[in-house]
């Protein structure tokens, strides 16, 4: 019985990892869609956009079918009480890492935006950047080493001064991201993207791509008071 339990609970987190991987893939499509941007392109662009649109799909479509072969794998792994606990030790590592509970390491991309005489940067500005970076698959992000989670808040209250998770930060903004470095330098330094949007704007921002990032965990609370299971 407990063993039918543990392939039951790891067979329900691949499922619910499955459908927020297609969820996250439907609304990237949604937002990065230009309808007005796609009527004025030409055959070939058409035609560029389209072949990358549908690596995008293939991309997608090779994740769920190792996450199905995952399974199957857990299927054949759980013959005794000490393979499901150690199948489930490394599920909790996953899942720690996704919440932001753990340290993290790895290549990505380091972006620091400062106040000058002209403009300060906001949080508007801020928040645009986390966005950008999520799109393009950063898998860790944190804003002057305070790790940015689904919970993080991110709220102006003086003209220089911003909270993030509920502690007050200043400028210069460090922005770290942990992913693909060229992946994610493409996606602000785009024509017309994050980069070129905050210039025009007279702002100053500058990046650097790294093979060695650490970002620390969240240190807040995840404790949930409302929500129940039914």
């Amino acid at each position: 019985m407990k063993k039918e339990k543990v392939i039951l609970s790891i067979s329900i987190g691949c499922t619910a990892l499955i459908l927020t991987m297609v969820m996250f893939t439907q609304f990237k499509t949604i937002e990065q869609t230009d309808i007005v941007a796609i009527e004025t392109m030409r055959e070939t662009e058409l035609r560029t956009e389209l072949a990358d649109w549908k690596a995008k799909y293939n991309e997608v479509q090779t994740k769920l079918e190792d996450t199905n072969h995952k399974l199957e794998e857990y299927h054949t792994q759980i013959t005794s009480e000490e393979n499901a606990v150690e199948l489930l030790k490394q599920e909790l590592n996953e899942a720690n890492k996704f919440l932001g509970c753990t340290d993290v390491q790895g290549e990505g991309i380091v972006i620091t935006l400062e106040d000058n005489s002209f403009k300060n940067i906001d949080t508007s500005d801020l928040i645009s950047l986390i966005n950008e970076l999520k799109l393009a698959d950063a898998e860790a992000i944190s804003i002057n080493d305070e790790r940015v989670v689904s919970r993080t808040d991110i709220a102006l209250i003086s003209n220089r001064i911003i909270l993030v998770n509920g502690k007050r930060i200043s400028g210069p903004y460090v922005v770290k991201a942990i992913g693909d470095k060229k992946y994610l330098e493409s996606a602000i330094t785009i024509k017309g993207g994050f980069l070129d949007l905050l210039k025009v704007d007279e702002k100053t921002i500058s990046y650097k791509t790294e093979d060695h990032i650490v970002i620390e965990k969240y240190q807040g609370d995840m404790k949930i008071d409302y929500m129940n299971r039914m």
